[in-house]
Order: C-alpha cells, then structure tokens, then sequence
C-alpha cells in the first residue's frame, strides 16, 4: 500500500526501522515496532524510542501506515 506524505527512508536515523503516520497527520521514525492506540489517533512506543519525522495531510486511515525500513538496494557482492 501505497500511503501519500511518506517521509523519506534516507533520513531515517540508523536503526530506527519503522515509521509511521498518526491520524493528524504526523509522521515519527521508531527504533521499536510501535503499537497503534485506537482511542486516540496515534501509535505508540516509549518516548525515547519516537522521533518526529515530518508533517502530512490527517489521515483518517492511520492505522494502516505502519512501514518497516526497505532494504537497501545496491550493488551485491557475489
């Protein structure tokens, strides 16, 4: 799936491999899989494991932006 607004992998800091969208719109990069918070709008993890990523359009379907890091694509050794 396909979600408008993704921040950019290439500025995710190193080992956080997830990221995702609240329903207000806001994008943070997580260093563990978060868990979405139904009431509220929002996914959640510890606040040292969240860093705000950017802004995007509110997004009433938020619950489905979860992403993990793409592998990297590149020449391989072989």
């Amino acid at each position: 799936m396909t979600v408008a607004n993704t921040p950019d992998w290439q500025l995710a800091p190193a080992g956080w491999d997830w990221c995702a969208q609240d329903e207000n719109g806001d994008w943070y990069w997580y260093s563990v899989k978060p868990e979405p918070s139904l009431g509220g709008g929002v996914w959640r993890s510890n606040s040292r494991h969240q860093q705000f990523a950017c802004s995007g359009s509110p997004n009433p379907n938020w619950i489905h932006s979860l992403q993990t890091r793409p592998l990297a694509s590149g020449p391989r050794d072989g």
